[in-house]
């Protein structure tokens, strides 16, 4: 497939793509790429982009919008825990594909996931046609039975993702410190270590959970506690990571941990706002941005996040400079992709061939600013007009395929469910 006249970088340019990847990218100026039999698609006034990666979703949950409105993130999550209860495994599979039909139109090619029936997951994944990085989810509760029955389930599903290849990430979930035993815990990392596998956690996410942490763990915060046991390393990806003091951001920095910033969730449930992306960028730590699930922030529109965390990030800190627009394309894309190990997130030779094809033909790019100021603080994620991911059209010319049934058979099992 050929992309002709593409503005790549403020250049016009050809792209070919070759199987998954990208083969080359010449500029137009420079002779461009002959056709030589490709499929050709004309991209004047249209601009490239590397596709989304969301760092931290719970695609599960993208028919629960609206189910925990108004409430405290204590509160929101028993009634999450309740609802979970009743689902099974159609039920995640049409929430998978609803919240996949959703990042596609929002131009995310890649998704870190964090939920149950992780098979479910991945079949959605892989007919929508996009990337899913999915994790085996230890939550014990400090329930002993519980914890070895997950020891058997998390080794099973270790064996079911060798047959992924190369179209998806398998990773290690724990939930968080208060939801998982101390023993579950070092076992998990024992576990994922052992099979280089990336580590998901979510971290001093509210100031509750840092109190209790202070009160049981002889004053030490969540990340001094994961410290103490040897947890953290440039192997984890640790949600949210709001609540930190120095101390923490040093030890954050110090081991080379990922940290994913989810604005919309945490100022909808009032967890905070005041996430400390210069600290932690100036201390070594690889920032990337998240959506979190949609019972929590409503959708999984990375372009909305970016545009909160960036208005966010300056008016606390009031500072106009704060959270620069290359920052927040590397925190949606190449830092991501350097998290999950996959060499995605650019646009360069032999990178993995996923892109988004922008429509700068209407109002929100009528201006002298840069393309990026007016992608992020003008424009919606319609200007997005076809997605690539792998190589292929998952989304041409805003048309994905099979939407309408995607959304029919959703409805039918939302009702049986909720």
């Amino acid at each position: 497939m050929l992309l002709k006249n593409i503005m790549i970088s403020g250049e016009s340019s050809d792209m070919l793509i070759e199987g998954r990847h990208i083969s080359r990218i010449v500029q137009v100026k420079d002779g461009g790429i002959p056709a030589c039999g490709a499929d050709v698609v004309d991209c004047t006034g249209k601009t490239a982009l590397p596709g989304f990666i969301n760092m931290h979703t719970h695609a599960g949950m993208a028919l629960m919008r609206g189910v925990g409105e108004d409430i405290s993130f204590h509160d929101w999550l028993e009634r999450i825990w309740e609802i979970e209860k009743n689902l099974d495994e159609e039920y995640v599979y049409n929430a998978v594909r609803v919240a996949c039909l959703e990042m596609i139109k929002t131009g995310t090619t890649t998704f870190n996931d964090q939920y149950w029936y992780m098979p479910m997951a991945y079949k959605a994944a892989s007919e929508m046609g996009i990337r899913p990085a999915l994790s085996y989810v230890i939550c014990d509760r400090n329930v002993p039975a519980e914890a070895e029955r997950q020891k058997a389930e998390c080794m099973e599903m270790y064996e079911y993702a060798k047959n992924w290849g190369e179209t998806g990430v398998f990773l290690i979930s724990i939930h968080a410190i208060y939801s998982v035993s101390e023993p579950m815990i070092l076992w998990a990392v024992d576990f994922a270590r052992s099979h280089g596998l990336p580590i998901h956690i979510h971290l001093s996410e509210t100031s509750k959970e840092v109190d209790d942490c202070r009160s049981a763990h002889g004053g030490m915060s969540p990340v001094e506690y994961l410290d103490s046991l040897g947890i953290l390393g440039p192997d984890v990806i640790a949600a949210h990571s709001l609540w930190l003091s120095d101390r923490d951001v040093e030890i954050l920095g110090s081991r080379g941990v990922t940290c994913v910033h989810n604005i919309n969730s945490n100022l909808k449930l009032a967890s905070g706002y005041m996430f400390r992306y210069n600290e932690l960028r100036d201390a070594g730590v690889n920032v990337c941005l998240g959506t979190d699930g949609c019972a929590s922030s409503n959708n999984l529109d990375m372009l909305e996040t970016m545009k909160t965390a960036a208005m966010v990030q300056k008016a606390w800190r009031n500072d106009p400079s704060a959270m620069p627009l290359e920052e927040l394309i590397s925190m949606a894309t190449v830092n991501a992709a350097q998290a999950l190990g996959i060499n995605a997130g650019k646009l360069e030779e032999k990178a993995l061939a996923d892109i988004l094809i922008v429509n700068t033909d209407n109002y929100n790019f009528l201006s002298p600013g840069s393309f990026e100021a007016n992608l992020i603080y003008s424009a919606h994620s319609d200007c997005i007009e076809s997605v690539i991911c792998d190589g292929r059209f998952v989304m041409k010319n805003r048309e994905v395929e099979s939407e309408k049934e995607i959304i029919a058979s959703a409805r039918k099992v939302l009702m049986r469910i909720m």
